[in-house]
Parts: structure tokens; sequence; C-alpha cells
């Protein structure tokens, strides 16, 4: 049986090195796919795509603090793949648009990781009710209609207090991010 002094002499494990990062940077890039793909079940398949060919070259990686440099890099080549797979759709983008795009998530990359932490920041500095409100307003699969009449308001209201909710998240990240787009 491996003691703690053993585990800490063994080589970290690339799989779980992997996995810390990706899990660190999957938001952003997923945010960067759904900016390409208008459909959902593209941004899931592209996302399966890219987690697979990033783990496979993942020994390829010399700087683990460019992962996620590196894995909108190969986004971009999945989604470039992904979008001769679904040419036939009338809805999907030119590669040059699409290069673009990568180009451009990769060099806000870094932002939208603030951004992405400041409002983590600004949700939990939320009163517990209206935190709780907005979680499970825009938890997946979740309708205003069926969360206004589980809280027993009309959903006009429930709109409207969302509205302010979503005001006063925006106010809060404009001062923990000056001078950054939100």
């Amino acid at each position: 049986m491996a003691t703690e002094s053993d585990r800490q002499d063994e080589a970290p494990d690339p799989h779980e090195i992997f996995l810390r990062l990706w899990m660190r940077h999957e938001p952003s890039l997923r945010a960067f796919v759904r900016s390409c793909c208008p459909k959902a079940q593209e941004v899931d398949d592209v996302m399966q795509e890219v987690s697979v060919a990033a783990l496979r070259k993942f020994s390829t990686l010399d700087d683990h603090s460019a992962f996620g440099a590196w894995a909108c890099l190969i986004a971009r080549y999945e989604l470039l793949s992904a979008r001769r797979r679904f040419a036939r759709d009338r809805l999907v983008l030119a590669e040059d648009i699409v290069q673009l795009l990568s180009d451009e998530g990769a060099e806000e990359l870094p932002l939208r990781q603030r951004q992405l932490r400041a409002l983590d920041q600004c949700i939990n500095k939320l009163p517990r009710e209206r935190r709780e409100l907005a979680l499970a307003a825009y938890a997946k699969d979740t309708t205003i209609r069926e969360l206004a009449a589980q809280l027993k308001r009309t959903e006009g209201s429930l709109y409207q207090l969302l509205s302010r909710i979503r005001k006063e998240l925006h106010r809060c990240m404009e001062r923990t991010l000056p001078g950054a787009e939100s």
C-alpha cells in the first residue's frame, strides 16, 4: 500500500493534469465553440471531438500554462472539420469567418476567464434568495413559466425581477473588472 510520501515521489499523472486543466478551461472553450456553431447539438459534438483530440495530443504540450490557447487552436481545427461535415446546412459559417472567430477567441480567452471568475464572485455577493432565483432561472431545462408557477408569481414579475438581478450583476462586474468589456 502506497504511503503519502511514496505518492509525492511519483511523477504526476498526466491524465489527472489534463483533466484538471480541461475542467478549468472547458467553460471558455465551450463559449468559443458556441459562438461558431448555430446548434447546441453541434456544440456538444465539436466539444467532444476537441476533448478527445486534446487528450490524445496532450503529451506534446510542454507549457501547461498555455493550455487554454492550445486547446482553442485544437477547437479551431475541430470547428473547421465540423464545418465540412455540416456543409449542407445553410447556417454553416465560412472557413475564413471561423478562422477569424477562433483567432479572436484565443486572444480573448484570458479576459473571458477573468469575467467568469468575476461573475462567480458577483453571484456569490447576491442575497441568498436572489442568487438561488438567478441560478434556478438559468438552469438547464428550466422555463420561466414553470419557475413562476413554482414561486406563485406571474411570468412578467419574474422577468422584471431577473432583469433587476442581471443589472445588479452587470454593475458588480463593471466595478470588479474596470475597463473590461462585459
